[in-house]
């Protein structure tokens, strides 16, 4: 072939030839773009000699390698993303919401509430599906967060959180914290909260997103097992299938939550039809409580006091002692006593609820019932005592705001802790102990010619974190309660609340039962009389950390009086003699003690229509 003459002008190439490559690209096939390529690359005839490239540019071959290894690894990562999606989504689906319930077990269930945004990812067209799926992670991501809350709860409340009733237990956490460990650790806490939250809805979200890609890529794959996944959970839910006590396979959480908010509906709806039904409402006060009067009558709601300090053996080898003493001193100084049980409304918390149950006679377990409770005009317990000329108190040494609830029960004085003027340590839920309560008590209300007085006092030395236990001081060395010794632990409070040693936990709780229980019978001792009628019980049973998970909510209940007639008015009802009921002392619902209370130490069943037997 002769050499091209530079300077020849070459002939235009036939319609058969291929035209030949410009300057700067590689050849390509007919009808197609040129490639670029690197303008110092010398083409011959043959193409670029493979030496000659990795001699003249050996960056080329090596980035080149580097981008076709670096492929395969973010594959690698993308599917290792999304199976973690995945496995993050069906764990919070199928999660339950009880500690409790926490077990491999309770993994093996079908989420229908994934199983339908699935779907609905699969047939929505594309401009729909945009707004389903964000929509959908954050309603899972707010599912999640819920879940979470139900699990704290489930721990410390034994019960699952109900969003639409117990968001007032939220708000007394915080206080818990803020009065046990510190402010300092309390706005931690909050802030800490919210964050997690606001990452679980994020990361629900994403998750989500995620998992969605995954279906549409794969859609015949995800529209069958969707579908399959659709018949498991139809058929479980028609057999009730469970492989963890009371957790169904089938789960429906959303559709839960949406049955929560329609049943308080509901609730609301009946609890106000109770309000309203009221035997005594229209009696009255010369023919209430017939049998106590000139008698002073303290209800005592002992913090935290349940039938598990009496019926679990490692907790009773120390409060029966206290209480088999007590029963022995207090008949010594003349007084009788009998004990039942009762049930509370609400487990290791929400005393409050448990205070209004007793004295209104309503069944008051959610914030919502409180509330209509609270705006009703129903008789309470303390009420009544008012109509009968009794002088009326309440005692309650954890509050620190003003509480004007206190004139819904009747409560002619009202004492908030600021009311008390502690001036000593603090101990336990960063209060005063019961003695210097019960002191300041018998100080303003009891002293030489008072009025009869019926006063509701609450005794908290026994709320949780149960410790440090206040010490035991004469009577008349009370004073304003600086004379208190520092209790070794009441400089520490944040490590008290922190700890998980369930020993201590135990170790502590029937300590302070065991101080609450004495200081009553002490109180009884120094300053009882023939006036005297003491009626003492628990508000609920202690936090699971205490009785383990599904314990019961019954509370022990007991009447002292030194007068017999005060004990025989109660005979009817099976109490049993002691300080103590026994394993077969009845058990009524705490919403009943009112009535039978009224009945016993009223006029009589005759005159009063509709009243309990």
């Amino acid at each position: 072939m002769p050499p091209l003459d530079p300077e020849r002008t070459p002939a235009a190439p036939t319609a058969a030839e291929p035209v030949p490559a410009a300057a700067g690209t590689e050849p390509t096939a007919a009808g197609t773009e040129p490639t670029a390529v690197a303008p110092e690359q010398n083409l011959g005839e043959s193409g670029p000699s493979p030496a000659a490239s990795v001699e003249q540019h050996p960056g080329a071959v090596s980035s080149a390698a580097a981008v076709s290894a670096g492929r395969p690894a973010r594959a690698m990562a993308g599917r290792v993303l999304t199976g973690l999606a995945l496995v993050v989504l069906l764990a919070f689906l199928v999660a339950p919401e009880r500690i409790s319930q926490l077990t491999p077990a309770a993994l093996l269930r079908v989420p229908v509430d994934g199983l339908v945004g699935i779907a609905l990812v699969l047939v929505l067209p594309e401009r729909a599906r945009r707004i389903v799926v964000p929509v959908v992670g954050l309603l899972l991501g707010v599912l999640a967060v819920l879940k979470v809350v139900s699990l704290g709860f489930s721990q410390f409340l034994d019960r699952p959180f109900n969003p639409a009733q117990d968001g007032s237990f939220l708000s007394a956490a915080v206080v818990y914290l803020r009065e046990s460990a510190g402010a300092g650790l309390a706005d931690a806490a909050v802030v800490l909260a919210v964050a997690l939250a606001v990452g679980l809805i994020l990361l629900l979200s994403l998750s989500f997103r995620r998992v969605s890609r995954l279906a549409l890529a794969h859609r015949t794959a995800a529209a069958r097992t969707v579908a399959l996944l659709t018949v498991v959970w139809a058929v479980c839910a028609l057999a009730g299938a469970q492989l963890v006590p009371g957790l169904p396979v089938a789960a429906h959480d959303a559709y839960d939550r949406v049955e929560q908010v329609r049943a308080g509906a509901r609730d609301r709806d009946a609890f106000l039809d109770e309000i309203a039904t009221d035997a005594y409402a229209e009696v009255p006060g010369a023919q209430l409580l017939t049998g106590l009067r000139g008698k002073d009558v303290v209800v005592a709601f002992v913090e935290s006091y349940g039938r598990i300090a009496l019926d679990d053996p490692e907790l009773s080898a120390t409060v029966d002692p206290v209480l088999a003493a007590g029963a022995e001193r207090l008949r010594a100084a003349g007084y009788a006593a009998r004990s039942g049980w009762l049930t509370s409304p609400t487990a290791g918390g929400g005393s409050w609820l448990a205070q209004s149950t007793l004295l209104s006679g309503l069944w008051i377990d959610s914030a919502p019932r409180y509330q209509a409770f609270l705006y009703s005009h129903r008789l309470t317990l303390s009420s009544a005592f008012g109509l009968a000329d009794w002088h009326t108190v309440s005692v309650m040494p954890a509050t620190t705001q003003p509480w004007p609830e206190g004139r819904v029960y009747g409560y002619d004085t009202t004492y908030i802790r600021p009311d008390l003027n502690y001036q000593g340590p603090v101990y336990s839920f960063g209060t005063m102990p019961d003695q210097y309560t019960l002191s300041v008590f018998q100080r303003d209300q009891r002293g030489a010619g008072h009025p009869p007085v019926m006063a509701a006092i609450a005794l908290i030395s026994s709320h949780s974190p149960w410790e440090p236990v206040p010490p035991h001081v004469g009577w008349d060395e009370v004073g304003d309660g600086s004379g208190y010794p520092a209790a070794a632990g009441s400089g520490d409070p944040a490590e008290i609340v922190t700890q998980r040693d369930r020993g201590r936990v135990r170790a502590a709780y029937r300590s302070a039962i065991a101080y609450s229980l004495q200081t009553l019978v002490s109180y009884v001792e120094h300053y009882g009389d023939d006036d005297l009628v003491l009626v003492f019980l628990g508000d609920h049973q202690p936090s699971p950390a205490v009785t383990g998970s599904d314990a019961n909510r019954d509370v022990p209940i007991t009447i002292v009086a030194r007068d017999r007639a005060v004990l025989d008015r109660i005979g009817s009802w099976g109490w049993q003699d002691g300080l103590r009921p026994g394993p077969d002392a009845p058990v009524w619902r705490m919403d009943t003690f009112r009535d039978r209370f009224l009945t016993a130490f009223g006029p009589g069943q005759a005159t009063l229509p509709n009243s309990p037997n």
